[in-house]
């Protein structure tokens, strides 16, 4: 049922987008992925390690609630899993860090042509 909440207006977003709008977005995908690797390689050195997110699984004792047949409610402790997500240091070669933010701008640069001739095909395809 959650999923259904969730994905619903996410379907409905998606409707909305013009045939010339989904053609310019898929044509910008793998260019937005590796401006991201770009940012976050480029931040490691900055910092001189790099970030890893650590997940963790927790068992909380919490209060629930219940309902009788009746229809009155009570109270019972009861355990709840929780995953807690936690950012950690990690350290790094700064010299293969270096030459991995080198590769990705290479790839980049590459990446972004491709993205503008594909969005040019775009928007002769479906102009509006």
């Amino acid at each position: 049922m959650r999923t259904a909440l969730i994905i619903l207006p996410l379907a409905a977003l998606a409707a909305c987008a013009t045939p010339r709008e989904e053609c310019i977005d898929v044509a910008l995908r793998d260019t937005r992925v590796i401006n991201a690797l770009v940012t976050e390689t480029q931040r490691n050195l900055q910092r001189g390690y790099a970030i890893e997110q650590k997940q963790e699984v927790r068992t909380v004792r919490e209060t629930c609630r219940g309902r009788n047949e009746d229809g009155t409610t009570f109270r019972f402790r009861c355990d709840e899993t929780r995953t807690i997500t936690t950012n950690v240091p990690v350290a790094i070669d700064l010299n293969e860090e270096q030459k991995k933010l080198d590769s990705l701008l290479e790839r980049q640069a590459l990446s972004q042509s491709r993205s503008n001739q594909a969005i040019a095909q775009c928007i002769a395809v479906h102009p509006e």
